[in-house]
């Protein structure tokens, strides 16, 4: 069986989890709501707010959305009681990032400022060099992440461009003088 899919999702006080037809979960938190129609072979009961996904028979394809379906929910469920966050650093000589209202404003050694709007339920933060991207959805925090960092990837040279906190980038060595 499924590792991750046989594990119980825990439902926090505070979190309604609603199971309508055709697995359209349904979870409402402090933070927020999110909804979701999961794949519909797989059953998904909710019993002493303690949620479990079991599945149909071991096909593959069954097996595979086994541990889908039950990561889906658990990241429903902590992203409307804690929420997730990615943390991006901006490294460079005149690079920078503002934030006014809800635009980003990157400055990234192009010819134009680059602009982006935070998309709906994601909020950006700028401190110093560090972008700080919160939302609920871990699905859109991660996507809005990856398009910031897509605006400049940092180089292996130098380092410059922006890059995720966690991340460590692979350094290399550059030209060499003829003697």
């Amino acid at each position: 069986m499924s590792r991750i899919g046989r594990m119980p999702i825990a439902v926090p006080a505070g979190v309604t989890v609603d199971i309508a037809e055709n697995n359209h979960v349904t979870v409402k938190g402090p933070k927020g709501t999110l909804e979701r129609t999961l794949p519909e072979e797989m059953s998904i009961q909710l019993e002493d707010s303690v949620i479990t996904v079991t599945r149909p028979n071991d096909l593959k394809r069954m097996k595979s959305l086994h541990g889908l379906t039950r990561t889906l929910i658990n990241n429903m469920v902590v992203g409307v009681t804690e929420g997730y966050t990615k943390v991006l650093e901006v490294n460079g000589v005149g690079y920078r990032a503002a934030k006014s209202g809800n635009k980003l404003t990157l400055n990234l050694g192009y010819s134009h400022p680059v602009e982006m709007v935070d998309p709906e339920g994601i909020e950006s933060a700028v401190d110093g060099n560090k972008i700080t991207v919160k939302g609920i959805d871990k699905e859109k925090v991660g996507q809005f992440a990856a398009e910031i960092r897509d605006k400049r990837r940092p180089e292996p040279y130098k380092g410059k461009g922006i890059k995720y906190a966690d991340e460590v980038i692979r350094r290399k060595v550059g030209k060499t003088g003829k003697k």
